[in-house]
């Protein structure tokens, strides 16, 4: 246990020093983030056809690690389920892919290295998952027992099971808005996006995240946006132990308050509730009691006419 927190805080050190050393772009506009809808019928054929060589070529990678073992099912349905999340090593592939705007035509063209993840990004991830869909399991099992070459799993993904590529593209509007240019990472950022998405799920390293330049620029400028105020935020720590003093007091005066508040409650209630029973009881007592005198009056007048009868 010792030993893999102590590899934990190693791995984090690591990861935090390389973090610094990635060059912030100060006064950089943060773009858009969001998948652009209207873009994914353009582009969903593509994204199926490279969607199903990623599935090929991931699986027969897996299946040359674990060698001589033969793959699983389960291991094949691991790799369906995270090639469409941008969050698992298995989507990086997206992350090398530009959206070019060719003709009347959207046009997926493959880069040397990743990108930043920003509406692009998003778009493509977004058209995989429509793709796949609820398949991932049906293209898993097709995978496992057919064991295709890539044409035959492109026509059963996009075709048989799908629909994407069956359909005719529609022209691309006219008065549609570009998408950004494509912005490669640098090799620290993609190698330390890859170290945390490694690590995700371990113990004692829950939801880490990969800061981009912009992010890190934010935390940096939080820190110095009020430097002109510093001598009246001291005035004001120097106050702080009495506020926070009175804040407590106050809480606890309220806390005392309510206790005694549902304290008298309960009494009342209880004292109410005892009274009502006693009025119950004695109500009981009373018609118990005039349901006895006419059967003590009948008895008496019985003995009477017997001792009569006697004499």
């Amino acid at each position: 246990m010792a030993k893999g927190k102590a590899i934990l805080v190693v791995v984090v050190s690591v990861v935090v020093a390389a973090l610094a050393m990635v060059p912030l772009c100060h006064g950089a506009k943060k773009p858009e983030s969001s998948a652009r809808k209207e873009d994914i019928p353009y582009i969903k054929c593509q994204v199926c056809q490279k969607l199903a060589a990623q599935l090929y070529h991931q699986v027969h990678n897996k299946q040359a690690q674990i060698a001589p073992k033969k793959i699983s099912e389960y291991q094949i349905i691991e790799i369906t389920e995270n090639v469409c999340n941008l969050k698992k090593t298995e989507a990086d592939w997206i992350l090398q892919i530009d959206i070019v705007e060719k003709g009347d035509k959207l046009e997926l063209v493959e880069q040397d290295s990743e990108g930043q993840c920003n509406s692009e990004c998003k778009t493509i991830e977004r058209a995989c998952q429509e793709v796949l869909g609820y398949s991932d399991t049906d293209v898993a099992e097709y995978l496992y027992n057919s064991k295709p070459q890539i044409d035959s799993l492109v026509n059963f993904l996009c075709k048989d099971i799908t629909k994407a590529c069956s359909t005719k593209i529609p022209p691309l509007p006219k008065d549609r808005t570009p998408g950004e240019p494509f912005v490669p990472k640098s090799s620290k950022e993609a190698e330390m996006e890859k170290i945390l998405k490694s690590m995700e799920g371990m113990p004692g390293a829950p939801n880490m995240k990969m800061y981009s330049r912009d992010d890190l620029t934010n935390m940096q400028n939080i820190g110095n946006e009020d430097l002109d105020d510093e001598d009246d935020e001291d005035d004001d720590d120097t106050k702080f132990p009495s506020k926070l003093g009175k804040v407590l007091r106050e809480k606890e005066s309220t806390k005392r308050d309510w206790q005694q508040r549902i304290s008298k409650g309960i009494v009342k209630t209880g004292e109410t509730l005892k009274k009502h029973a006693n009025q119950v009881s004695t109500r009981i007592r009373q018609w118990w009691r005039r349901l006895k005198k006419p059967s003590s009056k009948k008895s008496s007048k019985k003995s009477s006419k017997a001792s009569n009868q006697e004499l």
